[in-house]
């Protein structure tokens, strides 16, 4: 189908290790999708020493180049995550 991004990526049920998008640009956006059921996973931003809640239905605009980031293990549920 027609997209404006160059790229998708489905990640189902994997942890995430702290890293940086070497692919992305700098000055834009990457989309994340978190699907799945019954899942409490985070997404942290360590450069901003956050973390946000990343339960299914969530939908975050990141600069994966320039910001590390991760999912850590989560309880319970299948997580899927179109990126």
């Amino acid at each position: 189908w027609p997209s404006i991004f160059l790229g998708l990526g489905i990640i189902a049920n994997q942890v995430t290790f702290s890293h940086r998008d070497a692919g992305g640009s700098p000055s834009l956006l990457d989309l994340l999708v978190s699907l799945g059921r019954n899942h409490h996973a985070t997404l942290a931003l360590e450069d901003l020493k956050a973390e946000l809640d990343y339960s299914p239905g969530t939908m975050v605009y990141i600069s994966g180049r320039v910001l590390e980031h991760s999912v850590g293990p989560w309880l319970n549920g299948e997580r899927f995550v179109i990126a």
